[in-house]
Order: C-alpha cells, then sequence, then structure tokens
C-alpha cells in the first residue's frame, strides 16, 4: 500500500472535526511519508511519538490499534485474565485523557475489565494499582519527559513492571496483523471527569472508576520506607526546600507525603497545575537547567538548600543542591543515586537492620561507584539491562525464591526505587528520601554537598560524559543501525589512551577478552560494552523509542578536574567511532 493510499484511506476514515489536519498536508509528499511510511514502533517500552494523524503518530486511531493487540492477548490468555482487567493511568500530556479512554473504550467491546482512574496519576501509582487491584496488566498513557508535541503508550504486566519481552512480543504480533484502523470494536463511555470520590465506581458492567482509595494505600504503604521519621518530624518544618512539579503529576502525591512527614516545601506556583503545553519550560526534564530555573529561583529568594523537580508523569527525579560556596548545582542522575544508595544503607545500618543478603540493583550504563559503595555496606550489587523492567524482574525473582532481598535500584537516567510497592520508577519515594536525607544530614552538622564529597574523596571521583547523537528522516533508524553494525567489525583495543579490557555484544551474548570470550547471562539487546580499568566503561546503544543512539561514558580520576578532563577525551573519541 503506497503512502497516498494510506493518506486517502486516512482522510476517509478519520472524523469530520479531524480531516482539516490532514487536509492541511494534501500534496505536500514528504509530510505524507513521514506520517504514513511506516507504522508506530511498538517495542518493549511500548510506543511513543508526536500527536497527530497518521500511522506513525500518537492519535486515538493508533491507540485503538494497540489496544486491540493487546485486548487479543488478553483473550488468549483466558477469562481469568480478562476478569483480572488492565488498569488505565494518564499524566497531563496532549490527549492523555482522551487516550485513556480509547483504551477502556477498546477493552470494554471485547469484554476485557477496566480500572480507569478518574485523573491524572503517575507512573508509580499506576504500578501500584496494578498489584492493588491484582490486575492482569496496565496501560499509562504518558511520553514521560519528551517534549510537549509526544504522548506515548507504556504497558505493564500483573506485577506493576513493565510488561515483560515474551509478553510484549505476543501483543506486537497481535498489533502487526491490524491493517484497519477504522473498524475496530468500541464502545462510548459517559465522561467520568467530574467524578471526585474516594470509592471505586462501575459506569459499565466491565469499566470501573478508580477513585481515592488507592491513593490512600499508597501513602500509607510508602510512607513505612522513611528510614528517619522521627529526625524528620522534630526537624521537617524547619528546613528550606523548594518543590515543582513542572505542571506533572506529582503536584498532588509529592506534596501530600511531605506534609504526612511534616516536611516544609515551598512549592513553584506557576508550575503546580496541570499544563498540556508545560508553558513555563522548553522541555519538561528535569535533568535540565532550564527547567529547575524557576525552582532555583524561587530557591534563592527564600535561601532554600534543596530544589526538588519530578517529570510530567512523575517517574524522575531532578536535583540541585546548593555545593561548598553556596551556588545551586544540578546532581546528575547517577550522583542523585548514589546519595540515596548511601543513605539507605547508612540508615539501615545504624538501625541494625540491614538483611544479610541485601541487594541492590542498577542499569549497566549507570555508575559503577554504586558497586562499589554497596560493597561496603556488606550489600552486593547487581547489573542489568537499560529499562526499570529488568529491575522489576529482580525484584520479582527474589521474592520467589528467597535468595536477595531488594533495597534499592537505580538507573543513571534519574530514576529510582526503594519498595517493593510498585516495579517501576518512582519520584515520589525519590522526592521523600531526598528531603529526609538533606534533614537527617543537617541534624547532625552536614549537607548533602559536604556527603557526596566525602563519597568521592573516600572512593575517587567518578565522572560520566553521556551524548546523543539523533538521526532524522524516514532513513533515521536504518542509519543508526548501520552505525551499530560498524562498530560490531572494528577491533577498538584503546579508547583515547585508556586501554579496553573487554568489549561486550549484547546481540551476541559474548564478552571477548583479548585471550577468550565468555557468554553473557543476560537477554538480548543491542548494546556495545567497553570495559575499561578501574571500573571505568564506555556503553554504546540505540534508543528504544527514538532514531537516536546513546553514548554513556564514566570515568575515573583521583581529583575531580583530572576525571572532568579525561571523561570530555574519551567521549569525543567514542563519538568519532558512531560518525
Amino acid at each position: 500500500m503506497t503512502n497516498l493510499t494510506k493518506y486517502n484511506a486516512w482522510l476517509n476514515g478519520v472524523a469530520s472535526d479531524e480531516k482539516h489536519e490532514l487536509e492541511a498536508i494534501r500534496g505536500n509528499a514528504h509530510e505524507i511519508a513521514e506520517r504514513f511510511e511506516v507504522d508506530l514502533a511498538f517495542g518493549t517500552a511500548g510506543m511513543r511519538g508526536e500527536v497527530a494523524l497518521g500511522t506513525s503518530r500518537m492519535n486515538v486511531y493508533t491507540v485503538r490499534r494497540a489496544t486491540y493487540g493487546l485486548a487479543k492477548y488478553i483473550i488468549s490468555c483466558g477469562q481469568s485474565a480478562m476478569d483480572q482487567g488492565v488498569v488505565i493511568a494518564y499524566d497531563t500530556r496532549r490527549m492523555s485523557r482522551e487516550f485513556a479512554f480509547a483504551v477502556a473504550e477498546v477493552l470494554d467491546a471485547s469484554n476485557i475489565k477496566a480500572l480507569i482512574f478518574e485523573d491524572v496519576r503517575p507512573v508509580p501509582i499506576c504500578s501500584f494499582a496494578i498489584r492493588y487491584y491484582k490486575a492482569f496488566a496496565g496501560v499509562m498513557i504518558t511520553a514521560s519527559h519528551n517534549p510537549k508535541e509526544y504522548n506515548g503508550y507504556k504497558v505493564y504486566g500483573d506485577d506493576g513492571a513493565q510488561m515483560s519481552i515474551n509478553s510484549t512480543d505476543n501483543v506486537v504480533n497481535y498489533i502487526s496483523k491490524i491493517e484497519d484502523y477504522f473498524s475496530l470494536p468500541h464502545t462510548t463511555i459517559l465522561n467520568i471527569y467530574e467524578y471526585k470520590g474516594k470509592s471505586d465506581k462501575a459506569i459499565t458492567p466491565n469499566v470501573t472508576v478508580i477513585g481515592g482509595q488507592v491513593d490512600s494505600a499508597y501513602y500509607d504503604t510508602i510512607i513505612k520506607l522513611s528510614l528517619s521519621p522521627e529526625i524528620t518530624a522534630k526537624f521537617g518544618a524547619n528546613i528550606k526546600l523548594v518543590y515543582t512539579p513542572i505542571h506533572g503529576t506529582g503536584y498532588i502525591p509529592v506534596t501530600t507525603i511531605f506534609k504526612r512527614l511534616g516536611i516544609n516545601a515551598t512549592v513553584v506556583a506557576s508550575q503546580a497545575n496541570p499544563d498540556t503545553e508545560f508553558s513555563t519550560v522548553n522541555v519538561p526534564n528535569p535533568e535540565s537547567a532550564d527547567t529547575l530555573k524557576l525552582g532555583i529561583e524561587e530557591g534563592e529568594k527564600i535561601s532554600a538548600d534543596v530544589v526538588l523537580g519530578t517529570d510530567p508523569d512523575c517517574d524522575r527525579l531532578g536535583v540541585a543542591i546548593r555545593n561548598s560556596e553556596g551556588k545551586f548545582i544540578l546532581l546528575t542522575g547517577n550522583q542523585i543515586g548514589i546519595l540515596l544508595l548511601d543513605y539507605i544503607l547508612l540508615r539501615l545500618t545504624e538501625q541494625k537492620s540491614l538483611p544479610q543478603n541485601a541487594a541492590v540493583v542498577k542499569s549497566i550504563v549507570s555508575t559503577t561507584l554504586a558497586d562499589r559503595i554497596a560493597y561496603s555496606y556488606g550489600a552486593k550489587p547487581f547489573n542489568v539491562l537499560t529499562g526499570f523492567k529488568f529491575i522489576g524482574e529482580k525484584i520479582k525473582e527474589w521474592e520467589e525464591d528467597g535468595k536477595y532481598q531488594y533495597i534499592f535500584g537505580f538507573e543513571e537516567s534519574f530514576g529510582t526505587l526503594r519498595g517493593t510497592h510498585a516495579r517501576d520508577k518512582d519520584a515520589v519515594v525519590g522526592s521523600m528520601l531526598f528531603a529526609e536525607m538533606m534533614i537527617y544530614y543537617e541534624s547532625i552538622g552536614k549537607t548533602v554537598y559536604g556527603r557526596l564529597i566525602e563519597i568521592f574523596e573516600k572512593y575517587g571521583y567518578y565522572t560520566e560524559k553521556n551524548l546523543t547523537i539523533a538521526y532524522k528522516g524516514l532513513s533515521g533508524m536504518s542509519d543508526m543501525a548501520q552505525v551499530m553494525s560498524k562498530l560490531r567489525t572494528l577491533q577498538i583495543a584503546y579508547l583515547d589512551d585508556e586501554k579496553v579490557l573487554s568489549v561486550s555484544d549484547y546481540m551476541k551474548g559474548i564478552r571477548q577478552y583479548p585471550d577468550h570470550s565468555e557468554m553473557i547471562a543476560m537477554p538480548e539487546s543491542d548494546v556495545i560494552y567497553f570495559e575499561l580499568k578501574n571500573r571505568q566503561f564506555v556503553c554504546i546503544r540505540p534508543s528504544g523509542t527514538e532514531p537516536k543512539l546513546k553514548i554513556y561514558v564514566l570515568v575515573y580520576a583521583n581529583t575531580s578536574s583530572e576525571s572532568i578532563e579525561k571523561a570530555e577525551r574519551i567521549a569525543k573519541a567514542t563519538k568519532e567511532l558512531c560518525l
């Protein structure tokens, strides 16, 4: 089927009030190709794209198609799976509510139970709710920290983690067989957004609106993860902390848990309310200095010590703290991770409650400093592929065999999870723990920044340098694939002046040393990992949702300046290999 044929089919198939968007690109071969050359990919992380009409975009028709494929898979799993149903949550982005309804309407027509939240909720509450209701699956409508033009569709399994690779493959198989976007069965559900009750409310035999009871259960669960409740209660009202939800779903849950713990927080008023355009920032990504700019300005006004920011679906936490000169600096995802890891293990050790089989988990692209910190407290570190689903799989594995007890997990991409109440990143708990960590250190005459420097002085200065190479146009994905293929043919003994100890190809499942090779006990993934001495590494992998090649560099040196300079050199040498 040609692009023009697809275009005409959509022009005839969409609702009358949508036709103007397609009429506007009539005769524009390039734009038609951009929208209709391919279908929006559904990968291990679901699907994500710009909100617009077309097969390669996020719209109600691509959402229905994905959901019908999911429905077919659920039906194939039997009546019990259909009765367990699907939890549906959504964030504050463009069309999130409409897409969430589209999911519920397709499931309703397929006689599959659907539980949809009455208003926006963050990722961690979605994950928690799947476990709370013992649902078979979950769908979260979000594009996380992407630009405002994007939205996405994340699918979860019955354990609250993102759906497993095997189950996702089955869903994709059903989706791929659907060619007609416009005749998929779906019902029309009454508008339920005025419902604000505590109890759940059935609106059709298959569809139930989730009220506030699951929120209360979530708060009651995560407040038990506090490690310094007495200290927080004593000093929490006196601290100066700024929080911004960046127009996202974090506002209510984060401020609720702060209030319950007695933590004083000033909210950035101009960023408190939902805003589909995220009008106060360029991109709603808390990793960015621009995104936390208003928070830092508020912090300067009130002489705050820390600024916390969560992304639209509240699974990532960005942090700015004051350095030794009193200036705000942004922490990296790795620094947030090691600070929380160190604090958690420190407090559990002080309280003599750290299990003998304690385990922490991080992705292979996250700092190896975490391994050294874990070992120093007697905990065992584990490394998994990028994607929080793999951390969730470890939690499930240990719950079943009892070999280890999960303590903490994180990724360098600003995602952390303390507790097993959810199986995805939880920035509500992350915010809670970072705030109380600050209170704890201040109560003993220290600062968070001071503790960070203590860690570096003890273990050495680890610096990360992450790069992204974007590929544009219809050939973007294939161009990126060619680069990965080229890298697999190269014999690389040095990166700049650092000797390569081994090269791990996770696609082939082989770790190659100069004189021997060994198998990698991890799932197949398009990742190449260069091991350097002193736990340094370089890792290269394609993005799971966009035509972007990601380069991760982690280096070690005795001083901060040496480490930063080395990171720049090795990043530059690695990028040249990819061009």
